[in-house]
């Protein structure tokens, strides 16, 4: 059957599929003229109607369920936002002219950020929450080189907290929201949302001369701005995946162009002990530079002999293999995983030489000399872009008396909360941190001053007997017919007895001291943050003191407070000898290891089992 065009349009109002073959045709033949154009209305709405129809006739239970399950999608998004959005922090500093963006993390008021927010600021700002109040804030710790401050909101005990997500499992695809306050538009304190998507994992930006190194970032297109900087990126579950940082701009102004990056939660999360330190921290080194050869693989091309990765076998041409737990197939991917971790770790590597595999654990060093790292963080900002503050001002702080809710908290003096030394960001959260752990132990401990002199009985995995005396100025270690004397008065670093122990005996005699003496009294003893050991799980608490020259690592449970590892290191930059305490039984009260390990290096010196402890007073030792 054959159609003109004036039939279709006079004799068939509506059209059927002869209309429909007879456009088509046109289409092909490129016959479209005024006739079509005429009709061309008709048939959208055949279209539509047919559609309709067909939904209605083969479904109608899920035209009415599909509107309804879009709404309470989005209902359900709309509560995860508003949820995740009351621990969102607005940073002002001291002038309001300036700031960024954080995310509370416990009831306390510990809060996020980075470094480039709260370099404007120094010590002490003023922050805000979507509850309209106003609230003074105190530095707590910083991470120069990461982009990342610690800092605690004061004034109240049950701030609302962003749940913690686990980076790790973030993929490209997945949706995500970032929360802030971009251009320091939240005047009201409101935050602005943004979602969007996960565009990029693992990203690796290098420092371009700046003291700033993004690694392992996660990459978003959900919009963020000068102003987000801080502030929290949360997966679709309302869960903290990272803190956004860094931006991809227009050349002529500072716009997000749709590239935003966030430091990752498992980079935050291996810096959180340390950041509570109260410390101004560092980044890891290897001590080796890597590059791709001809076949790919990533080898060696430097190292420092004085590194521990040197000691462990390391060398020029080896392939690397794994680090810290992930697989390194480039360059970049090695300095991702390495910029997740701080200064002092000892990781896992697995190196290749000869189609041989070496697998050992190395203790990193750190990316900057010391004064060197405090000079940069003292510098103020050194952000690749300009601080986030050129938007309006924020409202003036509300007194008090202006506040119309009653009952909520005022600001308390930060004054109390802040105490300054050289190579800290806050002492005072150093001290507190080492006052926590150290009542923990002394509570487990049971120990009493007046009972100084220590006397164990015990035997060497071998078979060898043990005699130990340990003294506050003194000890003395046999272990079958070798007798080891320490002198307390003289340098501490030449007593490296045993023979292939690494220091024992002087390992000991700095345990026994630190016991006795406390913190305060032992010498300079300070709270390092948490850091892993060797065959075990989890972070543990380390207090790092210092006597006689030597530095020793002590390691707490942090679950039970108790004291599993001394690393006492007689010099810089050698291996150090390590103690594992273990079987902890009552001795006159107190609670007493009665298993020592002990290792230098990659050997195990040996285990030493105690029979029997004596505790007494020297008076009654005397005698």
């Amino acid at each position: 059957m054959r159609l003109q065009g004036d039939q279709v349009n006079k004799h068939m109002p509506y059209p059927t599929l002869c209309h429909i073959t007879w456009l088509l045709h046109g289409l092909v033949e490129n016959q479209i003229g005024p006739t079509f154009c005429r009709i061309l209305p008709r048939y959208v709405m055949l279209i539509i109607s047919m559609a309709a129809a067909c939904w209605q006739s083969l479904s109608p239970s899920i035209a009415q369920e599909v509107p309804l399950a879009v709404h309470a999608a989005e209902q359900q998004r709309v509560k995860i936002m508003a949820r995740a959005s009351s621990a969102t922090v607005s940073v002002y500093d001291g002038t309001g002219q300036g700031g960024g963006s954080g995310v509370v993390i416990s009831p306390d008021g510990f809060a996020l950020t980075n470094f480039h927010v709260t370099s404007p600021a120094g010590s002490f700002m003023k922050c805000s929450l979507p509850d309209g109040q106003i609230y003074s804030a105190v530095i707590v710790g910083l991470d120069p080189t990461g982009d990342v401050a610690l800092i605690r909101l004061l004034g109240r005990n049950d701030f609302p907290t962003a749940t913690l997500g686990d980076s790790t499992k973030v993929r490209v695809g997945d949706w995500c929201f970032a929360v802030g306050n971009p251009f320091l538009l939240a005047t009201d304190f409101q935050p602005t949302v943004s979602y969007g998507l996960v565009s990029g994992i693992n990203r690796y930006q290098h420092p371009a001369g700046t003291l700033l190194e993004y690694t392992d970032c996660i990459q978003t297109d959900a919009s963020i701005n000068p102003g987000n900087s801080g502030g929290p990126l949360f997966n679709s579950e309302g869960q903290l995946i990272g803190v956004n940082g860094r931006i991809s701009v227009e050349k002529r102004g500072r716009v997000n162009v749709g590239v935003g990056y966030a430091i990752s939660m498992q980079q935050i999360q291996n810096f959180m002990g340390y950041l509570r330190s109260g410390r101004i921290v560092d980044h890891a080194t290897l001590g080796a530079s890597l590059s791709t050869d001809d076949k790919g693989r990533v080898v060696v091309t430097n190292i420092l002999g004085s590194s521990d990765a040197y000691r462990r076998g390391l060398r020029h041409g080896d392939e690397i293999i794994r680090f810290a737990g992930r697989p390194i197939r480039s360059v970049n991917a090695f300095k991702n995983a390495l910029g997740t971790l701080p200064k002092g770790w000892r990781v896992p590597l697995t190196y290749s030489r000869n189609g041989k595999d070496t697998g050992c654990l190395v203790r990193l060093s750190g990316v900057h000399r010391y004064e060197e790292l405090l000079a940069k963080a003292v510098a103020g900002n050194t952000s690749p872009h300009k601080p986030d503050g050129d938007g309006p001002h924020p409202q003036k702080p509300k007194s008090q008396n202006e506040r119309s809710s009653p009952g909520k908290p005022a600001s308390k003096d930060v004054n109390q909360f802040f105490v300054q030394r050289h190579g800290f960001a806050n002492y005072f959260f150093n001290l507190e941190n080492r006052e926590r752990i150290w009542n923990a132990f002394s509570k487990r401990l049971h120990l009493t001053e007046q009972k100084k002199i220590w006397k164990a009985t015990g035997e060497l995995h071998d078979g060898k007997s043990v005699d130990i005396t340990l003294r506050t100025d003194d000890a003395a270690i046999n272990i079958g017919d070798d007798l080891t004397q320490v002198d307390g008065t003289l340098d501490l670093s030449h007593q490296t007895g045993p023979q292939r122990s690494g220091g024992f005996s002087a390992a000991l005699y700095l345990w026994h001291r630190l016991l006795m003496m406390g913190p305060e009294r032992f010498g300079e003893v300070y709270y390092l943050g948490t850091a892993p050991v060797p065959a075990k799980e989890g972070l543990y608490d380390v207090l790092v003191a210092t006597h006689n020259v030597i530095e020793s690592w002590f390691y707490f449970d942090p679950s039970n407070g108790q004291l599993i590892l001394l690393e006492m290191f007689p010099e810089r930059d050698i291996d150090p000898c390590e103690i594992y305490f273990s079987e902890y039984r009552d001795v006159d009260g107190c609670r007493l290891p009665h298993c020592f390990q002990v290792h230098h290096g990659e050997q195990a010196y040996g285990t030493i089992n105690i029979d029997h402890w004596k505790l007494s007073s020297p008076v009654n030792d005397a005698t």
